[in-house]
C-alpha cells in the first residue's frame, strides 16, 4: 500500500472543514476529500492535542486574570486573543472557499 503525503495546509483545511460542518461525520468529510477516514481522524486528534497544549486548563486563552492586573496588560491579552480568532476565522473562510469552488456535494 502506498502512503500518501499531504501538505500541512491540506491537513489544516481538512480539519477546519470537518469542524465547520456540525453534524457531519468524519467518514463523510474524508470520502468527500478522497482520504482515508482514519487519516482524517488522526489529523483531528493531533489538532485537538495541539489545542489542548496551547490552552491546558480550559481550552481558551485566559483573559479574566491578566498577569500584572493592569488594564494595559488585559488589553494586550484581549488583542492577542482577537488576533488568534481572526486567524482561525480566516483559515475557515479559505477552506470553505476552496472546497466550495473545487467540488460540489
Amino acid at each position: 500500500m502506498v502512503m500518501k503525503h499531504y501538505p500541512p495546509e491540506f491537513k489544516a483545511e481538512a480539519v477546519a472543514l470537518y469542524r465547520s460542518r456540525p453534524g457531519t461525520t468524519v467518514a463523510a468529510v474524508a470520502r468527500h476529500l478522497g482520504v482515508n477516514a482514519e487519516t482524517l481522524r488522526s489529523w483531528i486528534r493531533i489538532d485537538d492535542a495541539r489545542r489542548a497544549d496551547s490552552h491546558p486548563t480550559t481550552g481558551a486563552t485566559p483573559v479574566a486574570a491578566p498577569a500584572s492586573g493592569t488594564l494595559e496588560s488585559e488589553n494586550a491579552e484581549l488583542r492577542k486573543r482577537v488576533r488568534e480568532l481572526e486567524e482561525e476565522r480566516e483559515i475557515l473562510r479559505k477552506a470553505a472557499k476552496y472546497f466550495a469552488g473545487e467540488t460540489r456535494w
